[in-house]
């Protein structure tokens, strides 16, 4: 029974929120939005997104330089079957799958590599607060005066969102300039497990202070920040052209808040982001921006599809070719999620 529990929780929170998310929507209004689309936008849009793949893996390069020599493709590869697995499957399965895929093709260690994601999704948190900071201390349009409960949420939400990230960067920095604090919870893990268990756990310990070592070199980390930087700009640059293209009045400097509100939509682990995704981009246009609500819902749709979608069937074809079924996408990413988490 337990081994079903999950999934049907995160199939009810899906439902809950596609549910809420459509609440008030007039589908026959939905769909003439659909339809009045900016088509030449929307390809611009899609070329942007991609991109951000592209980018994405280039940064995750450097961050693995101090595990070893990556080739670009099989960065980029790991990257697209990584997202596309995280589409397909609930609870971020892709961001276990990606070390392993690059793993195997590139003869590292997956958990060294798996300490790269973290610190992957610690820069980019860093990355989306700054645009947030940028938004709300320079570029700021009214917000404030027009929706003082909205910008208090935001500013309130960002302010802890930053805390995180300021705690969890400094944690990192010290345990990578601090090696023998690693070498005391090893013996701790050593003393109180079990022979078998303590020898694997302190070896995954060992291969994930290897992913830390990134954070030794001053340089590495100011090279990862600088490429987090168009990545997030071409997201945001994404996001921009759909609301455009569906005629919702957000300044460029808009997407960088509408950003910021759908991370928090991906953050919730939903198969594909489906629900928090729509729901955070529908409370942004509308709430925020005074977009329609059946408007918002449409350009909702359409990014979530643009977001996705290209990349999820090209994902397809990479397992394909990597001769990796769903089935065992799933297995692969239950074990390594299992192991890495231990």
């Amino acid at each position: 029974m337990r081994r079903y529990l999950r999934p049907l929780l995160i199939l009810l929170l899906t439902i809950g929120l596609v549910a809420i998310f459509l609440r008030d929507a007039d589908f026959a209004g939905v769909w003439k939005g659909v339809q009045q689309g900016r088509i030449g936008l929307l390809v611009l849009a899609l070329v942007t997104t991609t991109t951000t793949y592209v980018i994405r893996a280039f940064r995750w390069r450097y961050l693995l330089a101090p595990i070893g020599q990556v080739r670009f493709w099989s960065a980029f590869e790991a990257t697209v079957i990584g997202f596309s697995a995280s589409f397909l499957l609930p609870a971020r399965a892709g961001e276990f799958l990606r070390p392993w895929v690059l793993a195997r093709k590139e003869g590292l260690s997956a958990a060294a590599a798996f300490a790269t994601i973290i610190l992957e999704r610690l820069f980019d948190l860093i990355a989306v607060l700054f645009f947030l900071a940028a938004f709300l201390l320079l570029f700021d349009t009214g917000l404030a005066t027009a929706n003082p409960a909205v910008f208090a949420a935001v500013k309130a939400g960002g302010l802890a969102a930053a805390g995180v990230a300021v705690a969890g960067l400094a944690v990192f920095l010290w345990l990578a300039a601090h090696p023998a604090a690693l070498g005391w919870v090893t013996g701790v893990i050593e003393r109180l497990l079990p022979r078998r268990l303590a020898a694997r756990l302190v070896g995954l310990v060992g291969l994930f202070a290897r992913g830390l070592a990134v954070l030794r070199d001053a340089r590495r980390v100011v090279a990862t920040l600088v490429w987090s930087c168009p990545l997030w700009v071409s997201i945001a640059t994404g996001i921009w052209l759909v609301a455009r293209a569906f005629a919702i009045e957000v300044p460029f400097t808009g997407a960088f808040l509408l950003m910021s509100i759908l991370v928090v939509g991906v953050a919730v682990p939903t198969p594909g982001s489906v629900g928090g995704f729509h729901e955070a981009f529908r409370i942004g246009a509308n709430s925020v921006y005074g977009a329609p609500n059946d408007q918002a819902i449409a350009a909702a749709i359409v990014l979530h599809a643009i977001s996705f979608v290209p990349v999820t069937i090209a994902g397809i074809v990479f397992m394909a070719r990597e001769g990796l079924s769903l089935r065992r996408v799933r297995e692969i990413s239950a074990r390594a999620a299992t192991e890495e988490t231990a």
